[in-house]
């Protein structure tokens, strides 16, 4: 976290940037966790490893 001291040297559009990120950190802290999948794909995510088949199959989402 920045000083308040700090704060007062940086333009009033970083001041509201660091404002608004603040709120979006707090935001999702409270957000809840996404619901657990049902009958998904099991290994890893296919869009991180760009694994785009299953059994030879293309899937597409």
């Amino acid at each position: 976290m920045m000083s308040e001291s700090e704060r007062k040297d940086l333009p009033p559009a970083a001041i509201r940037a660091l404002a608004e990120a603040e709120e979006r950190r707090k935001a999702a802290a409270k957000a809840e966790p996404l619901p657990k999948e049902l009958g998904g794909r099991d290994g890893p995510e296919p869009v991180r490893y760009g694994d785009w088949e299953k059994k030879g199959l293309a899937i597409d989402f």
